[in-house]
């Protein structure tokens, strides 16, 4: 299931609520379970990309939507449960209402599924433009733990997880790998707020508006056993590459000061300016745009 997007006062857009999420366990299609600190906020939100590989898997298994959300593979031919990449085919996924963060232990598991167990390449990235390889998930090895990764370095947080079949095993009418779901362990709440209700055009001050949205917002995780929060601020492309990264550090550090101030969180806040860098729609219409100018609030539970 595709997560969306929702409205909260103020017009601040919201890609998560500030809710507690449960610990929950889940089959991970090879007769054991996989259990989710944030339980159904931890699955991949958003298809992003996908290249069918050659050969390719019968019709009904190349929808990449089918890996969004819980795993829900029961056997062999129920090909709307999951997406078989092809001989070489690769599918690339969005986290929008959670970002993937390094905890104790593995932190992303990919369901892959099937009789088979395809080698498939893992890659994640922050912006779809500098991607870490995670190395291959084959056999009983379905999870990674992204700190053994080259270029990983602590406190960030990705939000895009790339699969690509190895092109090794590719037989019948499924070739490549089976995909039922992608989760993210190590899983932090993201919350996206429109950058145009925060801040008037080309300031860094936070309006009225924005001031009380904020405070409806964040209440209910001064209930929260929360570890770190994280504010990154991001532009649209207009304006100059430096320009834009001083703006958005000044926003992120203006909802850093706030949260400091007045929200009464006994949490580390730390501010990140992203400027034009790491974009989730296209720059190219006014509507994406308005959906790349945000700030993000991306809360790390304890522990």
């Amino acid at each position: 299931m595709q997560m969306k997007p929702i409205l909260l006062t103020a017009a601040l857009l919201v890609a998560a609520p500030a809710l507690a999420q449960s610990p929950q366990s889940y089959p991970d299609g090879k007769g054991g379970e996989v259990t989710l600190p944030l339980g159904d906020l931890s699955f991949a939100d958003e298809v992003t990309g996908y290249e069918m590989g050659e050969p390719s898997p019968i019709e009904s298994a190349r929808d990449p939507a089918a890996g969004l959300g819980p795993p829900d593979y029961a056997e062999l031919g129920d090909d709307r449960a999951h997406i078989t990449l092809g001989c070489e085919g690769r599918v690339t996924y969005r986290f929008t209402d959670n970002a993937l963060i390094d905890i104790e232990g593995p932190d992303l598991h990919v369901f892959e599924v099937g009789e088979d167990v395809e080698g498939t390449l893992v890659e994640i990235s922050q912006d779809g433009e500098r991607w870490i390889p995670l190395g291959t998930i084959e056999g009983g090895r379905a999870d990674v733990d992204i700190a053994e990764a080259d270029g990983v370095e602590p406190g960030e947080s990705f939000s895009l997880v790339r699969l690509i079949d190895d092109g090794v095993l590719c037989q019948n009418r499924w070739p490549g790998a089976d995909i039922d779901a992608v989760a993210a362990i190590g899983s932090a709440e993201r919350l996206v707020l429109d950058g145009a209700v925060l801040f008037a055009f080309d300031s860094a001050d936070l309006t009225e508006a924005a001031r009380t949205s904020l405070r409806d917002l964040v209440a209910p995780l001064g209930e929260r056993d929360i570890g770190a929060i994280r504010v990154v601020g991001h532009t649209d492309a207009q304006g100059s590459e430096a320009y834009n990264r001083d703006l958005s550090q000044e926003r992120a550090e203006a909802v850093q000061d706030w949260l400091r101030t007045e929200a009464s969180l006994d949490t580390p806040v730390t501010a990140r300016g992203a400027g034009e860098a790491e974009p989730v729609a296209t720059n190219d219409t006014e509507e994406g745009r308005s959906r790349n100018r945000r700030v993000e609030i991306i809360v790390v539970p304890a522990g």
